[in-house]
């Protein structure tokens, strides 16, 4: 039976084909649909961790007992894994271990392009690259096979494109994978020095296996049009190409992308006389072709940033240029991205906007707060790092400064990475202030359950991660719950709890106003008594407007969450119904 799937729930439908026992992932877009689309499966133990380093080591902990695993992330979260990723190469598997890495080609939801094919390498663990759903479940399947195989880990590596786009995939029987037997072996386990000394022999020699692999595996093929002109492509481009190029080209498409074949590619371009290379992001194949003394043209005809188009490859080898389209006259206004109406984070950032104070970011719905017109949120670096980045600005700029400075980080980041920089403000003597925005939830990424919910990823019951305890644990002794919405009352607690010489946390407390279980009712509207201060404008509330000198809400998009009403110093906003 052929049915049509996204990249991700094809990948998720090869894992559980190929008997997979455990998945272990942390929700980042553009992957998170894999892990969730594993819950349809019962046979399979799934879970959301807290980050992306424990879920890969909770699937490496799976794969030495014998069972198939997978772990999944984004590229940024990679990162976060990497420690274990490294040296589990080095150990390799018992049951076949896959890590799924989805890159994001134009940042449409991540804060950088890095290209994972450099950790592929960095590793030394085989990487494959599927370009379609129909290639996801394949490769998925046969990432099993060679990590068993070949004793390695095996990344797979996606995009944004091929993550979110639908294909038809021809369902199939699941595996019966045996769980293997379980010795002890201290030699390939313990990766102490000695022991990793000789597994780094192992490394290399598997290495110089899969390089043999490589060139003749069907994961990479020749498309032979009797063409002059050869593309060299990987997933997503492959597509492009093909679609651009038709059948004007040849095409050697790598759905292994290390390690990469050497004859293979010589071959190939010794039949052509001017070699393409499409590859979005780093030029990762173009170089590799370089070094083996092959001419190609890659990065001179395209780019570094963002995702290619058939219509730039079209233009960029056969010179065509796309097709005009109907040129759109009117004057179309900007939609930036904005909180939703009645988002708790808005009346936070509110509060630190009006109080003049220094905002350290991080990850998440509430980046939004640097966002006109609440253009609160100072610095943005990655998970966790609101909270430790802010320290040592504190230690730089001093103890007046501190009182003027906040970290903002959510309930889910917090768990995430957020927890060690509190442990370090405590016991290097901080004095920082940091506000925990709990939503309930893990909000940017699509409502998953995080380990403050109390709920498990299959919606069962579990035990909570209590913030206020978890806080008083690590040494922090003055720790403030407050509704944000309560603009008056959250306004005395931060300025309190920053006037402190001592670290404090507040947990800015209101759930998400997309949860089924808030129910918002009635509309919010401006009666005639109106000061038009436009208080209310800098909220940033899509749902309030000004049209022609007058604010209006609009009810179609007002959900009567009431933080205009808080905020309206003349009481001339009304909550209806």
């Amino acid at each position: 039976m052929k049915k049509l799937l996204l990249g991700n729930a094809a990948v998720a439908r090869g894992a559980y084909e190929a008997g997979v026992n455990v998945v272990s992932s942390y929700p980042g877009t553009p992957s998170t649909e894999i892990t969730e689309k594993m819950v349809d499966f019962e046979e399979v133990y799934v879970e959301w961790a807290p980050n992306e380093k424990v879920a890969a080591e909770v699937c490496i902990g799976a794969s030495i007992a014998g069972g198939r695993a997978m772990s999944c992330c984004k590229h940024v979260g990679l990162n976060v894994m990497a420690d274990p990723v490294f040296t589990v190469s080095y150990i390799g598997v018992n049951g076949g271990l896959v890590f799924c890495v989805a890159d994001d080609p134009g940042m449409h939801s991540s804060q950088n392009e890095q290209d994972s094919r450099h950790y592929a390498k960095g590793a030394k663990v085989l990487m494959l690259e599927p370009a379609d759903s129909a290639e996801c479940k394949e490769f998925t399947k046969k990432a099993f096979e060679l990590s068993e195989k070949y004793d390695t880990p095996v990344f797979i590596r996606l995009s944004t494109r091929v993550s979110h786009s639908q294909s038809l995939v021809e369902l199939g029987e699941r595996e019966n994978a045996e769980v293997k037997e379980y010795e002890k072996n201290i030699a390939k386990n313990v990766m102490m020095p000695a022991n990793a000394v000789k597994r780094h022999v192992v490394v290399e020699e598997r290495m110089k296996a899969l390089g043999a692999y490589a060139e003749n595996t069907s994961l990479n093929k020749v498309e032979d049009n009797g063409s002059k002109i050869g593309v060299i492509a990987n997933g997503i481009t492959y597509m492009y190409a093909k679609e651009a190029l038709g059948e004007e080209v040849n095409y050697l498409k790598l759905g292994m992308v290390y390690p990469l074949p050497e004859k293979l590619i010589k071959d190939f371009a010794a039949k052509c006389e001017k070699v393409y290379v499409t590859e979005e992001l780093d030029p990762f194949i173009e170089e590799h072709c370089k070094a083996l003394g092959v001419e190609v043209i890659g990065k001179d005809a395209f780019t570094l940033l963002g995702e290619y188009t058939p219509q730039m490859i079209a233009k960029a080898i056969l010179g065509k240029d796309a097709p005009k389209c109907a040129e759109i006259k009117e004057n179309i206004p900007a939609r930036p991205p904005v909180m939703c109406a009645g988002c708790p984070h808005r009346a936070t950032f509110y509060v630190l906007k009006k109080l003049g104070l220094t905002v350290s970011g991080d990850i998440g719905c509430y980046t939004l707060g640097a966002v006109a017109p609440l253009q609160s949120v100072d610095t943005t670096i990655c998970m966790g790092a609101s909270v430790s980045a802010a320290l040592g600005m504190a230690k730089v700029k001093g103890k007046e400064f501190n009182k003027k400075l906040v970290s903002v980080i959510g309930d889910s980041t917090f768990i995430h990475s957020g927890i060690t920089g509190l442990i370090d403000i405590v016991y290097n003597k901080g004095i920082n202030t940091v506000i925990i925005l709990d939503n309930s939830i893990t909000g940017m990424t699509g409502h998953q359950d995080n380990p403050t919910t109390g709920l498990t990823i299959r919606g069962e019951a579990t035990k909570q991660v209590n913030l206020v305890k978890l806080a008083e644990a690590v040494g922090i002794e003055h720790i403030v719950v407050a509704d944000p919405f309560d603009v008056k009352n959250f306004e005395k607690v931060v300025k309190a709890e920053t006037e402190r010489e001592e670290p404090s946390v507040i947990i800015a407390q209101r759930p998400c106003a997309l949860l089924k279980k808030v129910k918002y009712t009635g509309n919010c509207s401006i009666g005639d008594n109106c000061k038009k201060c436009k208080l209310c404008m800098k909220l940033g509330c899509p749902a309030i407007s000004d049209r022609n000198g007058a604010v209006v809400i609009d009810k179609t998009q007002c959900n009567g969450c009431g933080l205009c009403v808080n905020v309206c110093p003349f009481g001339a906003i009304k909550k209806e119904g």
